[in-house]
């Protein structure tokens, strides 16, 4: 049967592949280790162990040898006609004694009086006698009749301290071996315990990475690390991830273009990236965010963040809005252009009827009257308009916004001091930033003049200078309106702000952020209403960046509050 459609299932990996997993890898690499180290612990508890045994050997054979060649009973076989008889049964006693392998007596010349094996007595002594021929104690581990063995000679004195007989005592290396036999077995066996709990250890902590690491192994993790990367800044949408500490862990190359930022990124906190306020809100706030309309440097971006668990952080999603917004606006205008052509229809049927009727009335020079006022009226704004703006797009927009202002009650004029020659504005500043501040600029202006019209004598006016002047484009819209207080001309400029209720606040930050983004400034002040004064650049090459806000807030600037 087929999974069902959507689900992805990993294969099982095949037992080769489980071997060259990275959790396999590392089980090999940690038992080897771990047996090496037990195994280099038990040969050097062995080596120590057999040294120690070796040296209380030699201890036992040197005192079991002093202890015959200091005895009278020596001394007196010694003198005696026959000394093996009396030194032969001595000796066999202390060796039973005192637990060794042989106690051999002889004389100065290395012929056996007494022995472990009788057959050998009268025999050459096998081994080195000089030094205790010379007083002193030979001690070595020599080959003889019984064996490789340690043993010590020592000489007989008298009562003159000459040397009369030598005394060899000694353990056969076998018998030190046999002795060795119960620790080493306790130690393999304390040394297999600590492989197998090693063992066990490793396996369950290996078990637990192969888990996590699904099997793979070293290359496909760097693999899947290289494509992880190579996809979070491939992808178009701006891509920010935060830690528990609201410190960035990645940053695409789409977020570094949408934020307005350069530079390396990871391991600065959100509140040190210089962003927005509103942004910095946003990106640190514990609600999760969806699809909120941000300013960015340069651009309108909407938002989203989502927690990825308890204290692990976010994961923040950036979409570029800038030119949807444009459009957004420029559709607002063409929809305020249709209502205006709507209504001005409607009215010009209007006129249309009234002449027709005096016509019908035999009033003609009456009907001919008023139609040339009619005329003269509707076609003075757009006069002065085509003839003072050559810009095509700010003519259109500035028409259309007179007849959209005109049905709302507002008289919208052009200053006569307006002048924009056709092929001043230059390449680089386009007609869609110039609708955006213009169009937002008279859009607040024409309700600031609506909202005031109770406490003004006479209609809601807004007046607009437009005009190119000394290698800069001045927009400057006044209105009848109660103006801005002087409180809030810091926080005009910030998104949120607004005076109308339900308002998201975005115009006049956005008129900021275009002005900002093309080099100009924008200014506060007041007269009848307020005044903004927007003033952008024809030179960009020549402009230098604009220092937008006193506060630094959403790119807002306050070179002059009136």
């Amino acid at each position: 049967m087929h999974p069902p459609s959507g689900t992805h299932r990993r294969p099982h990996p095949s037992p080769r592949r489980r071997l060259r997993s990275l959790a396999g890898q590392l089980f090999a690499v940690q038992i080897v280790i771990v047996a090496a180290v037990v195994a280099g612990g038990a040969v050097l508890a062995y080596l120590l162990t057999a040294g120690r045994a070796e040296d209380s050997a030699r201890h036992q054979v040197t005192a079991a040898a002093w202890a015959v060649a200091d005895s009278p009973t020596v001394r007196e076989a010694v003198a005696g006609p026959d000394p093996s008889r009396l030194l032969q049964p001595y000796a066999a006693q202390v060796q039973r004694d005192t637990g060794v392998d042989f106690v051999t007596v002889m004389d100065t010349h290395g012929i056996r009086w007494a022995h472990r094996d009788p057959a050998q007595i009268g025999r050459l002594f096998l081994g080195h006698i000089d030094q205790a021929l010379a007083g002193g104690t030979v001690t070595e581990t020599y080959t003889g009749t019984l064996g490789p063995s340690v043993r010590v000679v020592v000489p007989v004195l008298d009562g003159q301290h000459r040397v009369i007989a030598l005394v060899s005592a000694g353990i056969k290396v076998e018998s030190i071996s046999e002795r060795l036999r119960g620790p080493l077995l306790a130690l393999v066996g304390v040394a297999l315990a600590a492989l197998a709990v090693g063992g066990v250890g490793t396996y369950l902590a290996n078990a637990r990475l192969r888990r996590h690491t699904h099997g793979m192994g070293a290359a496909e993790l760097s693999h899947l690390y290289d494509y992880h990367q190579a996809t979070l800044h491939s992808v178009r949408e701006g891509l920010v991830l935060l830690d528990g500490a609201q410190r960035v862990v990645l940053c695409n190359d789409a977020a570094h273009e949408l934020l307005g930022l350069s530079g390396e990124l990871e391991g600065l906190a959100v509140s040190d990236l210089g962003l927005p306020e509103s942004l910095t809100l946003a990106l640190l706030g514990p609600a999760p965010v969806r699809d909120e309309v941000h300013l960015a440097a340069e651009r309108v971006v909407v938002l989203n963040t989502s927690a990825v668990g308890p204290g692990l952080g976010a994961v923040v999603t950036l979409r570029d809005h800038t030119e949807l917004q444009s459009l957004s606006g420029e559709l607002d205008s063409v929809r305020g252009f249709a209502d205006a052509l709507s209504a001005q229809a409607h009215e010009a049927s209007n006129r249309l009827h009234a002449v027709v009727s005096l016509i019908e009335l035999g009033r003609h020079r009456e009907a001919v009257e008023f139609a040339t006022a009619e005329l003269a009226l509707a076609q003075q704004l757009t006069d002065r308009v085509v003839a003072a703006v050559g810009e095509p797009v700010l003519a259109a927009l500035l028409l259309g916004k007179a007849a959209q202002a005109a049905e709302r009650g507002v008289e919208l004029t052009l200053t006569e001091d307006s002048r924009i020659d056709d092929g001043v504005l230059p390449a680089a500043l386009s007609p869609r930033d110039l609708v955006t501040v213009l169009g937002n600029l008279i859009d607040n202006a024409v309700d600031a003049a609506i909202e005031g019209a109770a406490a003004t004598v006479g209609p809601p006016e807004v007046t607009v200078t437009a005009r190119a002047d000394g290698g800069e484009l001045l927009l400057r819209i006044s209105d009848t309106g109660p103006g801005i207080d002087p409180q809030a001309a810091t926080e005009v400029f910030r998104r949120g702000w607004s005076t109308k209720s339900g308002g998201r606040g975005l115009g006049l930050a956005l008129v900021a952020q275009t002005a900002r983004r093309n080099g100009g400034t924008v200014e506060v002040g007041r007269e009848r209403g307020a005044v903004l004064t927007v003033r952008l650049p024809l030179r960009r090459a020549d402009a230098e960046a604009p220092s937008f806000g006193r506060d630094g807030r959403d790119g807002s600037e306050l070179e002059r509050v009136g």
